[in-house]
């Protein structure tokens, strides 16, 4: 009979231990979590800005909008700061970062459902340089849905 409630308790505890590392793989990771929210259209309407080393330029920048999917973007009246159409990666697992085809990298400030505020450098290679939509210099740019 000892035997047995040996056998058993030992089955239980095993039981007991390969349920709670299965319970790991089920959680979603932060990128997971960040790309749900990120998902969508986003644009400058209700309070959207495009800044630019400080300075408000969002008139340069009328009807500006990102859409993201798994994997793609694609923007309207984004000037020469992106691609019409192209891909998008993660470039941390934290999802705090985002790098594009054209190399640049996107630093996430804020990210809920409704707002995103991302920042880059454009250093104001491969388009029109310095015209209205193609400022070199450091930017912020508020979206939301």
């Amino acid at each position: 009979m000892k035997k047995l409630k040996y056998i058993f308790s030992a089955v239980v505890i095993v039981s007991i231990l390969g349920l709670c590392a299965c319970g790991d793989d089920d959680d979603p990771t932060a990128q997971e979590l960040a790309f749900e929210k990120l998902a969508g259209t986003w644009s400058l309407a209700n309070g959207g800005s495009v800044i630019i080393d400080g300075q408000d330029a969002s008139l340069n920048f009328s009807g500006f909008s990102f859409s993201f999917t798994d994997g793609t973007y694609t923007t309207a009246n984004a000037g020469d700061l992106f691609r019409a159409t192209g891909t998008w990666s993660w470039q941390d697992e934290a999802a705090q970062r985002i790098t594009i085809d054209d190399g640049k990298t996107i630093t996430i400030t804020t990210l809920t459902e409704q707002q995103f505020v991302f920042s880059f450098t454009f250093n104001g290679t491969g388009g029109v340089a310095n015209s209205g939509e193609g400022i070199a210099g450091n930017y912020t740019i508020t979206v939301n849905k």
